[in-house]
């Protein structure tokens, strides 16, 4: 499931890939790919924009079956019990069975939408709510003790039987839920676009506790819990919009501590190892690495483009996509880049919306103050084949999908 585990930690139990030897092989969708792919019984499953969950084979790169929606999928699915589950802008939930992708059951939602604000970022006009187009994740499911724990865009979280796929229970916040869920110990972990981190009682849905982030309601920007949360050695941790990277007590939802990032979001998921928290930024573009007990920088790397892909961590290897279609693989002992992978899309489009730094060139991404331009250049930054998809690592082999389409297998 997204992130390895029930807690996210996003590390995986494999042999790292020290060195790139090239792509295995590339599966190519008709939309972009910004789901994570789950790997189970030999077989990838991964969503696209295209409305398709793919299952795809994992020793040969071939299509074993594509299962159609009515919208596209940006959720990250998760395999159990013979069944992948997964959300989609359609508004509904999905089980569809794994050897034959078709559907097993379909759980409607009140219907899926993107956080929206006035006067949204600053673009123009002031009076008129905005959707936001970097809200790019839907919730992806977790799924524990026969339960599919899963956020939704109606603002609701959902625990759905696995088996029948009828509602156990369902919580309402404030806003629209993308964050991914982490389940541990009988507790639910996920936050809100309406600015509380919520632990759920998994059985009956009650709140345990909920903590407040930051507010901005002047534009909406320096708002929101896109993060995905992880939990390790009784402690919270998830990135906010608010820019701060936030460290909770699991039981009581007391902070231990914070990290601001001084105005630059934090979208992705964190993953932690060793004693150690990694996770990455968006404006500022820096791979961060604090220690988990204090909060203290242990490490940072500067990056190029923005990044909203969540780390992954293999051995004493550390994979993280980038807006600019680069995985960048990091020595985490040396704690220095190993080496990087671009897409093909990257290879061709890149260069000419980069600046000589490396760094996004954004007179040549266009735009204006008026917003109708923003998600024309955002479609702009996507031709260079981004990489927010999180990779995941299986012996020999690390899955990553691409916002040009295609899923690769790297070796």
């Amino acid at each position: 499931m997204f992130r390895a585990n029930l807690a996210h930690t996003g590390v995986y139990d494999v042999p790292p890939i020290q060195t790139l030897t090239g792509v295995k092989w590339r599966f190519h969708t008709r939309g972009r790919v910004i789901s994570s792919p789950a790997v189970a019984g030999g077989v990838a499953y991964v969503g696209s924009t295209d409305g398709h969950m793919y299952a795809v084979d994992m020793a040969t790169g071939t299509q074993r079956w594509t299962f159609t929606t009515g919208a596209r999928i940006t959720s990250s699915p998760a395999v159990d019990g013979g069944g992948v589950f997964f959300s989609s802008y359609d508004g509904n939930i999905y089980r569809v069975d794994t050897a034959t992708g078709k559907v097993q059951w379909k759980f409607a939602t009140a219907g899926e939408r993107r956080f929206a604000g006035k006067h949204l970022h600053g673009f123009l006009p002031a009076g008129e709510t905005m959707p936001d187009p970097f809200d790019v994740f839907l919730s992806s499911p977790a799924i524990s003790h026969g339960t599919v724990y899963i956020g939704s865009g109606d603002g609701n979280v959902y625990a759905i039987n696995e088996q029948s796929g009828q509602r156990v229970w369902s919580f309402r916040t404030g806003n629209v839920v993308h964050a991914s869920p982490a389940v541990v110990d009988g507790t639910v972990y996920v936050g809100s676009w309406d600015t509380y981190f919520y632990a759920l009682d998994a059985t009956s849905g009650k709140v345990k506790w909920r903590f407040k982030t930051g507010e901005d309601t002047v534009i909406n920007n320096q708002v929101g819990i896109q993060s995905s949360a992880a939990v390790a050695n009784g402690v919270v941790y998830f990135g906010c919009r608010d820019s701060k990277f936030y460290a909770l007590d699991a039981q009581t939802g007391a902070q231990k501590w914070f990290f601001d990032n001084k105005g630059s979001w934090v979208v992705s998921s964190p993953a932690i190892d060793n004693g150690v928290v990694y996770f990455v930024t968006s404006d500022s573009r820096l791979l961060h690495a604090l220690d988990a007990t204090t909060g203290k920088p242990v490490f940072s790397m500067q990056m190029t483009w923005f990044l909203f892909g969540s780390p992954a961590i293999a051995g004493d290897m550390l994979y993280v996509g980038s807006w600019d279609g680069t995985l960048a693989a990091v020595d985490l002992k040396t704690q220095k880049r190993a080496w990087t992978f671009e897409s093909d899309s990257a290879k061709r489009n890149r260069a000419a919306l980069t600046k000589p730094d490396g760094t996004a060139d954004y007179k040549k991404i266009g735009g204006t103050s008026f917003y109708d331009d923003l998600p024309v250049a955002i479609s702009r930054m996507y031709t260079v084949g981004g990489i927010l998809s999180s990779p995941v690592v299986v012996p020999g082999t690390i899955l990553v999908g691409s916002a040009d389409g295609n899923l690769y297998a790297l070796n």
